[in-house]
């Protein structure tokens, strides 16, 4: 005999919208509690392909079903589930449906399913030679077209970002210049967003572990990347044109204005280990451009 919670979860498969429109509301709510999760983590196989199909409902069934799915992937083994069932492929197709009303929640989906390394796998789409790299790619131009908007859905894209840099192929693919993803991320970091200004350095500071290997193509957007770490850096201080015109210009244009303060801790910590991984490898011999640029920035950072 079919227990309470198991009537529950057939009832997300209900012709009647009105009787899936409840069920999904109360399966929600139970994402919400640590007692809630448990009980539905043991009806796993059932409930997480009946919510994601109702991702493509109407918005009334679809916002509840989008925020279960994002309380439950907060487990990693559920997550894990998720990702072996295709929900990135699915949220993916989701996120780019015209008309579609939960983008922001698909985001925030992804966020958590990227915080796994098979997770990353299928966002990168590791072993599909013709695709790879395809959902990546989407997922910059809109975290980069929705920053012109005060209503940013893609916000949080930065910390999807950070979580497939955080792998060594994530982090070639964004470093790769004929993709040019980097130096379009890079960008964001003028943003207002504090969201966004963490994901964009947390990005740059885990590509700036493949220095060893990839120190040209960080020094091929040095007019880009040098401001994005010194600034956090280098504090207030303008600098006068005796100073600016011994600097090599992408510094000395970045540090001759007024500006604001980056106050947060995180960022400039991320800025500092970002500079240093870079400076080890130009120190060593692996990169003459950076050499100047180093000297610099030596003394811009020595009374951080």
């Amino acid at each position: 005999m079919a227990t309470e919670l198991e009537e529950l979860i057939g009832f997300l498969s209900a012709p009647s919208p009105p009787v899936k429109k409840a069920a999904v509301d109360i399966v929600r709510d139970l994402t919400g509690s640590e007692d809630g999760l448990h009980s539905l983590s043991n009806y796993a196989n059932t409930v997480l392909p009946s919510l994601s199909r109702l991702l493509s409902d109407d918005k009334e069934v679809s916002e509840p079903a989008a925020e279960a799915l994002v309380n439950l992937s907060q487990n990693a083994g559920l997550a894990a589930k998720m990702v072996e069932m295709g929900l990135i492929k699915i949220a993916m197709d989701m996120l780019y449906k015209l008309g579609s009303s939960i983008t922001q929640l698909l985001v925030m989906l992804l966020v958590n399913l990227t915080q796994l390394d098979d997770g990353i796998s299928s966002l990168l789409q590791i072993g599909d030679d013709k695709m790879q790299g395809l959902y990546v790619m989407k997922l910059v131009r809109s975290f980069c077209r929705s920053s012109e908007t005060s209503d940013d859905p893609f916000d949080h894209v930065g910390s999807i970002l950070v979580n497939i840099s955080k792998k060594e192929e994530g982090r070639k693919m964004l470093l790769d210049p004929k993709r040019g993803l980097l130096k379009q991320i890079i960008r964001q970091f003028d943003s207002s967003s504090l969201l966004r200004k963490k994901g964009v350095s947390g990005t740059i500071r885990n590509c700036c572990f493949e220095a060893e290997n990839q120190l040209q193509n960080l020094l091929l957007i040095s007019e880009f990347i040098w401001p994005a770490l010194l600034l956090p850096a280098a504090g207030t201080k303008i600098y006068g044109e005796q100073d600016t015109s011994k600097m090599p210009l992408e510094l000395g244009s970045a540090l001759s204005i007024d500006r604001e303060p980056v106050k947060d801790p995180e960022i400039r910590v991320q800025a500092l280990e970002a500079i240093y991984l870079i400076a080890l490898q130009v120190k060593i011999g692996r990169g003459s451009k950076g050499v100047v640029v180093c000297q610099w920035t030596e003394n811009i950072t020595s009374g951080v």
